[in-house]
Order: structure tokens, then sequence, then C-alpha cells
């Protein structure tokens, strides 16, 4: 039993549309983008992560990038499975392990995910080496990430805005009372910027183009206290079909970006519109914590206050709440074990 245990390792993982991040012995050791680069000839993978991402729509026909997930669910099983088993060893670096341990893994999954959605989780992290999987919601990793006592009979509401989904959730008693997930979130804004530069601008660009726009220039609001600088965009002309540059503002981007941040907004309101009456006092008095890559868009907090008349924080480090929460799950695993999934 010893040995087997000595076999048996740990790890938490939050497979994310965007980024994946992978926690071993209480270190976040992976945090890598969710791309995979298959060799189109063998169907082999090339690279996984960092270097399939620098890849990304500058390939040529024998090579392909693969985002497996999509809408923070497995779109592609096979690319799935070899992008969880590459990042695994990524936890070792040069040196493997003489005999490939067996994993107890925890894995975070969207809350409004189905049950097949939900075997697809765990089969492909089955096929990467997974001999006990179980998994958790979101919202609620993200929760016990930022040091919310999920047991307590308080209502905490907790919007997680990742690459593919908003989770929108209150949780009180370790459990989800009422929840929103809809498929509007960091990727949507990229597409969002795409199409408006398009339009606005008769200027083509590519996807990585556009999320480097949203995280220099990207805000939720036209007026913000510390407007960061214009950023120059460069693509391909439409008219021409000749390269050039142009300088965008960070109010252009919040303008491009305003449909989508609204159907958060709506989402965040019928979420709290579903709210039982108890909990909704509670989260009068707590406020609202967002998580995820999307809490780091400027002035969403501020908008987000503004609907709602609510005080909203944003998570310390909130690109890392969820994984810490999964590997704080995973460590008291037998105290949070009816939050999990099998």
């Amino acid at each position: 039993m010893a040995l087997f245990n000595f076999l048996t390792q740990e790890i938490a993982i939050d497979l994310g549309t965007a980024n994946t991040l992978i926690i071993h012995n209480d270190k976040v050791v992976v945090d890598q983008p969710s791309i995979v680069a298959i060799d189109r000839r063998t169907d082999k993978v090339i690279a996984v992560g960092q270097r399939a991402m620098q890849m990304h729509e500058k390939t040529h026909e024998n090579i392909k990038t693969v985002r497996p997930l999509k809408d923070g669910v497995i779109a592609d099983f096979r690319a799935a499975e070899s992008m969880i088993r590459e990042m695994i060893n990524m936890i070792y670096g040069v040196k493997k392990p003489l005999f490939p341990p067996r994993y107890r893994m925890v894995i975070c999954i969207p809350s409004g995910i189905t049950e097949v959605e939900k075997r697809a989780v765990k089969d492909s992290a089955e096929q990467a080496g997974g001999q006990e999987v179980k998994m958790i919601h979101e919202p609620m990793a993200a929760a016990i990430g930022i040091g919310i006592d999920v047991e307590e009979p308080n209502g905490n509401m907790i919007i997680d805005i990742g690459g593919g989904t908003t989770e929108i959730a209150v949780i009180a008693l370790s459990g989800i009372v009422c929840d929103q997930s809809i498929r509007v979130a960091g990727d949507e804004f990229t597409l969002d910027i795409v199409d408006y530069m398009r339009r606005q601008h008769n200027m083509l660009i590519g996807e990585r183009t556009a999320e480097m726009i949203k995280i220099n220039v990207g805000s939720a609001l036209t007026d913000i206290d510390v407007p960061p600088d214009d950023y120059p965009v460069n693509g391909r002309d439409l008219m021409t079909g000749i390269p050039k540059q142009i300088i965008v503002s960070y109010s252009e981007i919040a303008h491009a970006i305003d449909k989508s941040i609204s159907k958060i907004e709506e989402a965040i309101l019928k979420a709290l519109e579903t709210t039982p009456p108890e909990l909704a006092a509670d989260i009068f008095k707590t406020g609202l914590y967002l998580t995820g890559g999307g809490a780091l868009l400027r002035g969403l907090d501020k908008r987000i206050g503004q609907k709602t008349k609510l005080p909203v924080h944003v998570a310390e480090d909130p690109l890392r709440a969820v994984v810490r929460g999964t590997g704080i799950a995973l460590k008291n695993i037998s105290r949070f074990t009816f939050l999990m999934d099998e």
C-alpha cells in the first residue's frame, strides 16, 4: 500500500478554454495556453502550450493548431487528451520519473456543463494517467481560492469570467444555490475586437493581435481614471491588401466589447433575481466577487457596480483563483468530497 501511495501523485488542474494551470505539491507548476500544434501528415502532437501558441495562425498546410476546449468544454477529445498528458509531463521538466506515476486529480468544470461533457473531461483525464478523477465546479473552486469560507450559512456571489464561459453562482453551505453559466467571456471579447477592426478600420487582424489589444487597451468603460496609452495595431488593409498600422484607444475598444459585457450584466441580474431573499440580504453586505482573466478588464468592477448598485471586489491574482481553490480542495479532499462529482 505504501508503494502504491508513493507511486500516486496528487494534482489539481484548471482546464480552461484559454489557459490550463496545474498545481502539484502546493505550487502552480504549469501555466500554459490551452492549445496544441499537430502534424497533419502523422497526426502527432508537435507542440503544446506556449510553443503551440507561437505557431497559432502562422502555420503552413502540414501543421494545424487546435484549441481542444471551446466554451469551457472539450470540443476535440484526442487533442484534449494529448494536451493534458503533455502538460502533466511538464511538471517534471527534463527529469522523467522512472515509473510513470498514477494520478489522483481534481479538475474544475463549468457549472452549466452537461453529463456528456462531464464524461468527456473524465475520460480525457483517465486516458492521460488519472487513476482517481474528481471534478469540482469552477465557481466553488474560485470561492475557495479567494478565501471564502464556503461551509458557512452565508451567501456569496462569485462571478468567474474565463476564456469560454462566465460562471455566476451564489454559494452557501458548501453548495451552489443558484447559478447562471453563459458562453460569453474573454474569447467573445477577442472576436468582438476582430470584428470591430474590420468594420471600423477596414483592417484584418488575427486572434493573437486582438488578444494583445484586449490586454493593452481593453476597457469596460469609455471613461476610466487611469487610461492606458494608445496602442499601435498592425494588420492587413482590406481595401489594398497591404499591411498597415493604426493606433487604437481604450474608449474604442470599450465600444467594441460593450454588447458582450451587457450580456454578462444581464446574466448577473438574472442570477440576483433568482437568489432567495435571505441570501440576497447577505450579498447586499458582502458584495460580488470577480475572478478569472476577465476580471482584469479595466473598469469592469466599476461598471458592474454601477449596474447592480452593489460593492464589487476583484480577487487578488484572479487568473489563479480557480486553480488555487482546486488545489485546496485536493489537499482537504475528505472535507470537500461532497462538493465534488465522481
